[in-house]
């Protein structure tokens, strides 16, 4: 008979906790398409939605006539703004305070804005009757060019905010000025720059680009009318966000609402904010007493949903004669499209100036950001900047509402348990990760850990997953319910082995006495005692609530090197080769790690090499389609080379920084450092991004280069 006791090391191994490469558990539905998205939501008597949208960057509304549409067979109703205006629903807020029309009321500030909203009994009825629906406009000029957005006789975009002189953010100083932010010293930053021996001044343009998510946004909206409730299903990343928008707009109470986010193919903050679709399916549930299904087509999501970037930036750099940088200033101009519907947390409308100022060793350095009303679709993707994990209540709030986020455990009798959180997974591995924060700081096995995301009736009140948040903010209350359930369980291992709570030690899976390591009890142990056999006076169960404010944000960091040829007679640009070290503190699951990394670099190639949102002097999208916008696929992508160093956060419970955005953030400005240093040594200027073959070539033509 083998009587070897396992030592910690073999102990801590089965557990699969906090580094371990444990295989993702969502990817055994995953593969074998077993996965349950929105669209799989199937309810008796579905109605669908579809929009329609303005092929005008800018026009009156002068009339839209529903009586073609409203007449084909199968077609249930057509919601205009004039139909939510007498149940007072014609305008929604947003997550960055300001408001936004659900369908276009009086006129469109954009092109495939939304008009009117058919409700059909399929699909194709509906498809069919959005384009019966006659409307006629009356065209308006159109600016598209954030650079002339507040120059004198540019386009109003937003009449019904002409006369106001105040925004979200302070005071306005146009009728096109959304707010002005400003960080950093402007006083010493201008007198580095007025002994400084050297300046150099670039106006770099990050242009507008698109997250793309695999699947494009949608929901079902049902409203049972004999309870006074309303289901709503979607792909939101952040669904108590969207109850508690929800509820704001249609005046149903909070609790009446329950929203459930199934399974999501991807966001990238995408999927962050509330869009008419949802809206207008939600009206329409109520209206007709039918579940309602809104999906919109790829155009539609890549022309209308929530952008990233479009900024302008004049950007000026004080250095002595040595090359030692003393000062740096940067004025940017930022395009929130129509209306300002980014995801940023209310108290930081802009996030530039930690990412400007990098990892380099300025010793002053300014910034102000001006955000500006064009013709374009409104949006901008959450944090971008290494300052992630969203969450401290003293700098981030939406609508009011302090970023923290949540976990919720619950131990069951015999040793297994569920954990319930605030956040919502679109591909990060949460249902893995979270359970081997649990298995580490409880000592159970990560597969007897079941991770709940998505449903507000059941998960604590949080604020979702984007901008790097998730890990940072929710992994670190899951990390701290954990002990409040290991501090419980602890009283009771003394009191069952008769010692004080501080005769013991805690090894691995149990609690242990000091000096006399055979006496102890496991977790398991303690899990079922906690239901019949806990101190006299304490409550039974073994479970434990988190609302966790972090202390500070998350640093993470890397070193990115990027090696490429160019051909000057094609423009082609050949990647050779591309390191990326990462640090992004406690390493919860290195392969899933790597994953995310590898997403982030490839999302940061097609940026830097080929993705822009691009509208003509019209206001028309030339690139809403994949035969415009660039997506790269396996071909294209390079092979990355991957690294790391640990560095833990000293202010997080199990010292985790957060990585999803890192790659991204380090790949752009490492690809186009690349290819504008390839050019640097024949006397070109910045190339600004993206670096496709054709402005590539340009470059090269303009520098003398081709044969």
């Amino acid at each position: 008979m083998n009587d070897i006791t396992p030592t910690s090391a073999e102990r801590a191994a089965k557990l699969e906790g906090m580094g371990c490469k444990r295989k993702r558990v969502e990817d055994i539905r995953f593969v074998q398409g077993k996965g349950n998205y929105v669209d799989d939501v199937k309810l008796p008597g579905m109605l669908y939605g579809d929009l329609v949208r303005s092929p005008h960057g800018h026009a009156r509304v002068k009339k839209i006539d529903t009586t073609k549409a409203a007449a084909l067979p199968g077609v249930v109703a057509v919601i205009t703004a004039e139909t939510l205006k007498t149940v007072n629903l014609a305008w929604m807020p947003t997550l960055a305070g300001d408001t936004q029309m659900v369908l276009a009321d009086g006129k469109v500030l954009f092109q495939n804005q939304e008009v009117a909203f058919v409700v059909a009994e399929s699909r194709e009825a509906a498809a069919d009757a959005v384009e019966l629906i006659e409307v006629d406009y009356e065209p308006l000029p159109v600016n598209v060019d954030p650079l002339k957005a507040m120059t004198d006789g540019a386009p109003m975009i937003r009449e019904d905010l002409k006369d106001k002189t105040s925004g979200a953010h302070g005071k306005r100083k146009h009728y096109n000025h959304i707010f002005s932010w400003q960080a950093g010293d402007k006083a010493a930053a201008d007198a580095a720059f007025a002994k400084a021996d050297v300046t150099i001044k670039e106006m770099i343009i990050y242009p507008r680009v698109h997250p793309c998510p695999l699947e494009t946004c949608q929901c079902v909206a049902s409203f049972d009318k004999i309870k006074g409730e309303l289901t709503l299903w979607g792909t939101f990343q952040a669904p108590h966000v969207i109850r508690t928008v929800g509820s704001l707009i249609s005046k149903i109470p909070e609790h009446k609402i329950h929203v459930i986010a199934p399974d999501i193919g991807g966001g990238f903050g995408n999927k962050v904010g509330a869009y008419p679709g949802y809206i207008c399916a939600i009206v329409a549930s109520i209206v007709t007493g039918r579940p309602v299904k809104w999906t919109e087509d790829r155009i539609e999501n890549l022309s209308t949903t929530a952008f990233a970037r479009d900024f302008y930036m004049d950007v000026e750099i004080a250095a002595t004669k040595d090359g030692r940088v003393t000062g740096l200033r940067c004025y940017t101009i930022a395009d929130h499209g129509a209306f300002d519907a980014c995801a940023n947390a209310t108290k930081w409308p802009a996030g530039l100036f930690s990412i400007i100022s990098g990892s380099y060793d300025f010793p002053t350095a300014y910034c102000l950001v001006d955000g500006v009303y064009t013709n374009k679709a409104p949006g901008g993707v959450a944090f971008f900047t290494e300052i992630v994990g969203a969450g401290p209540s003293r700098a981030c709030d939406i609508l009011g509402i302090a970023m923290f986020d949540s976990a919720e455990i619950r131990i069951h009798p015999t040793g297994s348990g569920i954990c319930r959180l605030g956040t919502k997974s679109q591909g990060q591995g949460h249902e893995t990760t979270y359970a081997q924060i649990i298995a580490t700081e409880l000592g159970l096995p990560a597969d007897s850990i079941t991770v709940e995301e998505g449903n507000t009736d059941t998960a604590p009140y949080g604020l979702g997953t984007y901008g790097s948040r998730s890990t940072p903010v929710s992994g670190a209350a899951t990390a701290m319910a954990c002990r409040k359930i290991k501090a419980k369980a602890q009283m009771i291992a003394a009191y069952m082995l008769e010692v004080h709570d501080d005769d013991l030690e805690w090894d691995v899976d149990r609690f242990r006495v000091k000096g006399n390591p055979e006496r102890f009890k496991t977790m398991t142990e303690l899990a079922w005692a906690a239901y019949h056999e806990v101190p006299p006076g304490m409550e039974p169960g073994l479970e434990a609530i988190n609302y966790y404010d972090p202390p500070n944000f998350t640093y993470p960091f890397g070193a990115y090197i990027c090696v490429v040829d160019v051909d000057v007679d094609t423009g082609q640009t050949k990647v050779r080769r591309f390191y990326a070290l990462d640090d992004c503190g406690t390493r919860i699951n290195p392969m899933i790690i790597e994953g995310q990394i590898h997403g982030g670099l490839t999302e940061a190639f097609g940026i830097a090499m080929g993705q822009e949102i691009h509208y003509d002097a019209e206001g028309n999208v030339t690139t809403a389609s994949f035969m415009d916008y660039f997506l790269p696929t396996a071909v294209e992508t390079p092979h990355w080379e991957t690294d790391w160093t640990t560095t833990p956060s000293p202010h997080h419970p199990i010292g985790a920084k957060g990585v999803g955005e890192s790659p991204n953030v380090g790949g752009v400005p490492c690809f186009s450092n690349a290819i504008n240093d390839a050019f640097a040594f024949l006397g070109s200027t910045h190339i600004q991004m993206p670096h496709d073959h054709w402005r590539t070539w340009m470059a090269a033509e303009k520098l003398g280069l081709h044969a």
